[in-house]
């Protein structure tokens, strides 16, 4: 019989840290069940007097919220794509393939994540307006097709990919396109998933761009929606709620779906 794994002092520090960061959670999907007049009580109730998804049934038909999750689920699903493939390429690229100045090229590339957009917004707007992609879902998609986040990230992996496997690929008459994806894009899963975790939650939470570049409440995110019907609803706290609860949702599904190959890979990058 195997023995049984004994707590450490670690566990003494990590389960009260665990706690705070849950509560939270706990305490919207609880507030998302009550009623108005439960969470004007001071101080407020800990637990519903009873189940009340009166909440769910005013965020999801007094708004157009049924929209705004499908324009966050086609970007962020695009976006995520995009990333996979082409910060996959140019992460192996800068791995296997040395050219004069693929060093510094790759120094100037992670330097870009310093840089805060809010810097770069204005010129950014005016590019897009020029173009005439403003107030459309591609101004969300074009400009985080890729990152210099996602490149340092898959670079690092493939750093420590092991050549063997490429150099049989390369032997059996495979071209460097071949290797790339039938060989060395399968052992990678882990860190594609890391990355395509990071990309999702990523594109899903943001406000500040799609704020600037989206006017059309048809073509709101899901994160804008929510902003402006809290807005209009201030005082409907149970039905904010609600669709705080439905937008944290997918994000939370996507990152325990993805956990293990997310701890895998950061692990390989750290280590590479």
């Amino acid at each position: 019989m195997k023995r049984r794994r004994l707590p450490s002092g670690w566990h003494l520090v990590l389960a009260p840290m665990s706690l705070v960061t849950v509560l939270p959670f706990v305490w919207m999907v609880l507030s998302s069940l009550m009623t108005q007049a439960e969470l004007n009580r001071f101080p407020p109730p800990i637990w519903p007097d009873a189940v009340d998804l009166g909440g769910y049934q005013r965020v999801l038909e007094g708004s157009n919220f049924p929209r705004w999750f499908l324009n966050s689920v086609l970007v962020s699903g695009t976006i995520v794509v995009a990333q996979v493939v082409l910060c996959g390429m140019a992460g192996y690229a800068f791995a296997r393939i040395r050219f004069v100045g693929s060093r510094l090229v790759l120094v100037l590339v992670i330097a870009t994540a310093l840089i805060p957009f809010q810097l770069t917004v204005i010129p950014t707007f005016l590019i897009f307006n020029k173009v005439g992609l403003t107030d459309t879902l591609g101004a969300l998609i074009v400009p985080q097709l890729s990152s210099a986040v996602g490149i340092y990230l898959m670079t690092s992996f493939f750093q420590s990919f092991p050549k063997e496997l490429e150099e049989a690929g390369r032997i059996d008459g495979c071209s460097r396109f071949a290797v790339f994806f039938r060989v060395v894009l399968p052992v990678a899963k882990p860190a594609l998933a890391a990355l395509a975790v990071i990309t999702f939650i990523t594109a899903w939470n943001d406000l500040f761009w799609p704020l600037v570049v989206i006017n059309s409440e048809a073509k709101y995110t899901v994160q804008v929606g929510l902003t402006t019907f809290q807005g209009q609803h201030r005082a409907d706290w149970p039905a904010v709620m609600a669709g705080t609860v439905l937008t944290t949702l997918p994000v939370l599904g996507v990152f325990l779906f993805g956990q293990r190959r997310f701890i895998q890979a950061l692990t390989g990058a750290v280590k590479g």
